[in-house]
């Protein structure tokens, strides 16, 4: 990119600096993820693409945000960790991350980049969790069934997982919140489901060392019910803020030493979104129908690459014929081929 093209992106970046408060930020990352400083605006709907390039995934549409640079391609992140955070356009995080303005934040889920891990990576069982307590949405691949057997995803759950002997409410300074009121319970579940993933995890380390990528999407929308009961001027959410950004980069932290330095960390931080996200139920065990309308086959994205293969293998092909056709027809059976020679001293000596 030219140094007109970076101006007009930070003139862009200023402009929206003024309009939406909305972060992309990244907690931690690898030596192979390279993230540049700079104040680029992140396409609100191409947050998912930018977790499939850092996976080392290719997607349908060339992507030309300059923040994301190439890195080292033969060695990718063993785990992305994307957690979306509602009812909030910033966090002051304890730790100076990288961090970038949201353009059109409208609602958006890794179901893409999960199905590419499940597609390419179906034999070794990936770990894939995408998970939103407030919703009681759960969705886990491979060895996760196994893994967070026993996470706690129903609001039932969650709230008696708090009151046991070594939930964080007994480690957790709660300031302003109260254990009686619901929304603080509902957001204070959220942090105990952040820390029971990196808990459940850490029982099965090996999990991280396989050579299958993992996933693992949250959504949090606890900030948000705060913001909603109190005000987003009062103390609980205040406290609520700063517990939940200690909370985000402890995880973070705990997350990247489980994978060895080798897992990409990212919050988005979400006032509102444009548009509510639609989302169907899946089943991994559920079987696709199908109906026919006579339409062609769908546009494959890797039939470029078997197209030039056939095309210079048939090419070669035919100058292989070629070369060896006009050789054979051109040969001179007493000098060129050692069979007539042969059969000719044969005959002299006889």
């Amino acid at each position: 990119m030219g140094r007109a093209g970076m101006m007009l992106w930070a003139l862009a970046a200023a402009f929206l600096a003024g309009v939406s408060g909305d972060e992309f930020s990244v907690l931690r990352s690898p030596q192979s993820v390279v993230f540049r400083d700079g104040s680029w605006p992140v396409p609100g709907e191409r947050i998912p693409d930018i977790a499939a390039l850092s996976m080392g995934f290719s997607v349908e549409e060339d992507l030309s945000w300059p923040g994301l640079a190439v890195g080292d391609i033969f060695h990718r992140p063993r785990a992305t960790v994307l957690v979306t955070v509602k009812g909030v356009d910033k966090l002051v995080m304890p730790k100076d991350g990288i961090s970038y303005p949201v353009e059109n934040a409208v609602p958006f889920s890794l179901d893409s980049v999960a199905n590419a891990i499940h597609t390419l990576f179906s034999e070794e069982t990936p770990v894939v969790l995408q998970l939103a307590p407030s919703e009681e949405r759960v969705y886990m691949v491979g060895k996760a069934n196994s893994v967070f057997e026993d996470l706690s995803v129903t609001l039932r759950q969650l709230r008696n997982r708090l009151f046991q002997d070594n939930s964080i409410l007994s480690s957790l300074p709660l300031n302003s919140l109260s254990r009686n009121n619901e929304v603080d319970l509902l957001f204070l579940s959220e942090l105990q489901v952040l820390h029971d993933i990196s808990s459940l995890l850490s029982r099965h380390k090996h999990l991280a060392k396989d050579h299958s990528p993992d996933l693992y999407s949250l959504e949090l929308a606890g900030l948000e019910e705060i913001g909603k009961r109190y005000g987003e001027d009062s103390q609980q959410f205040k406290d609520a803020s700063q517990i939940l950004a200690d909370s985000l980069q402890k995880f973070a932290d705990e997350m990247y030493n489980l994978y060895g330095g080798n897992a990409v960390v990212e919050v988005v931080t979400a006032k509102t979104f444009d548009t509510p996200l639609v989302r169907k139920s899946r089943s991994i065990l559920q079987t696709a129908q199908s109906t026919s309308y006579n339409l062609g086959y769908s546009y494959n994205f890797n039939y470029a690459v078997v197209f030039n293969i056939v095309l210079w293998l048939m090419i070669g092909l035919a100058l292989a014929v070629i070369v060896i056709s006009y050789n054979l027809w051109n040969m001179d059976p007493g000098y060129d081929s050692i069979i007539y020679r042969m059969t000719n001293q044969k005959i002299r000596m006889d």
